[in-house]
């Protein structure tokens, strides 16, 4: 809520008008520390921080982000507050104009940025370009005509690290092929969309996951995962009789347990995959007659020319084969969640005893985007194949649930499973 209603001195460089409105829907408030990013971050210390901004002189660009679904006048105002005992200014900008504001007070107080005229609905973002010295921004006040429809941004600080990274977005595949013992997909990540904290999933089944990610600037991997049957998030917590059993793993493979989303076994190999260079990935799942199934993942790597095996798992109190294919792509890293990042997934199959072709995939999306807190993520199909977008906060989406088709005319894979390592 609005604290104080102080007038601070002003200094605008743009013509804004100061015209009476007539607001159809109540402000909404839009706190900083979950719909913030500070651009081009690079360093541990951000400036979003869990309640508010600090923005200080040395401070990257730092740009909140929020969607309307109206045109109209958009006044917008924000609490902020100093740090030090002197006066700072704050340079502003959006979309094409930039204003100028002197924060003077130890407490927060709101001030009027201006008022705007937004001529086309979608996501906008206002920057904190500058300021002399150390301010203290805990939230916008969006009012006016452009509000009418409503605002989409996170309001719920329980959501702030999740919407921060954006939400993430799968493709569920058909058809469905009972007794399914391996599952073929293929990758292409574009030039320019691998981005830190990126998982490019292509072979997701019931109880686990395989595909590549970005860890950092100088680290990229392959990883392998299977949930155990007990559910919890807690690695130790698991039965002796339910933990996931690794049977064999590949040449420089790590192996471990995880947790935080569910808990099982881990494997991943680093390896520096190349964006716009294709990848395989095949997966295997099998009872093996006595109350288990084995899952077992290959990788592909064009450089390489073979097929390495990741790893073996054995997950206890499971009788089943491959089921319920999917891929998908999210952003595990929150300060990354204002970039845009692109997969392709292509040449899927799957193997009963014989190969039948993928040729039909369902958009879904998660919990951050079916509460309304964001909704940049899409999908759809390619010329090679079918493809997921999210972060960044583009507009252009399709509805979640949306059936892409596609008639894929590749050749069925060549793999000899006898000879696989």
């Amino acid at each position: 809520m609005m604290r104080l209603l102080n007038v601070l001195c002003l200094i605008v460089l743009v013509n804004i008008s100061c015209q009476a409105q007539k607001f159809e829907k109540s402000p909404y408030l839009i706190l900083l520390a979950g719909n913030s990013f500070e651009i081009d971050y690079k360093h541990d210390n951000t400036a979003v921080k869990s309640n508010s901004v600090i923005i200080s002189p040395n401070t990257a660009k730092v740009s909140t982000y929020f969607k309307l679904k109206s045109t109209g006048n958009l006044v917008i105002k924000l609490t902020a507050k100093v740090l030090e005992v002197k006066p700072a200014e704050l340079t502003i900008g959006f979309g094409k104009e930039q204003v100028k504001l002197k924060i003077a007070n130890k407490d927060y107080q709101t001030v009027t940025i201006g008022n705007f005229m937004i001529s086309k609905e979608g996501y906008k973002h206002l920057d904190f370009l500058s300021t002399t010295g150390n301010v203290d921004i805990e939230s916008l006040i969006l009012e006016g005509t452009a509000t009418t429809d409503g605002v989409v941004y996170v309001s719920d600080k329980e959501d702030f690290y999740w919407t921060r990274r954006g939400p993430s977005c799968h493709m569920g595949y058909d058809p469905q092929v009972e007794n399914t013992t391996y599952f073929y997909n293929e990758i292409r990540v574009p030039k320019g969309q691998d981005i830190i904290g990126s998982f490019y999933m292509a072979n997701g089944f019931r109880e686990g996951y395989f595909g590549i990610q970005v860890n950092s600037p100088t680290e990229r991997c392959v990883l392998f995962s299977v949930w155990s049957p007990f559910e919890t998030d807690e690695p130790n917590e698991i039965p002796e009789d339910q933990k996931i059993v690794l049977l064999k793993k590949g040449k420089n493979v790590d192996t471990g347990e995880f947790g935080n989303e569910g808990s099982g076994g881990q494997s991943f190999l680093r390896f520096n995959w190349k964006a716009d260079e294709t990848y395989k990935f095949l997966l295997k799942g099998q009872p093996d007659g006595k109350g288990n199934t084995v899952y077992t993942a290959w990788f592909f790597a064009p450089e390489n020319n073979s097929w390495e095996l990741v790893a073996s798992f054995k997950r206890p109190k499971t009788n089943t084969y491959l089921n319920d294919f999917h891929s998908f792509l999210e952003n595990f890293n929150p300060n990354q969640g204002y970039l845009t990042r692109e997969v392709e997934f292509k040449n899927q199959w799957v193997y009963n005893g014989e190969w039948h072709k993928i040729n039909q995939a369902q958009l879904t999306v998660d919990a951050t985007y079916s509460k309304g807190n964001r909704i940049d993520a899409t999908g759809g199909t390619t010329r090679n194949g079918f493809f997921l977008k999210m972060g960044g906060f583009f507009d252009e989406v399709s509805q979640p649930n949306t059936i892409f088709n596609y008639n894929n005319t590749n050749s069925r894979p060549q793999i000899d499973f006898g000879k696989l390592p």
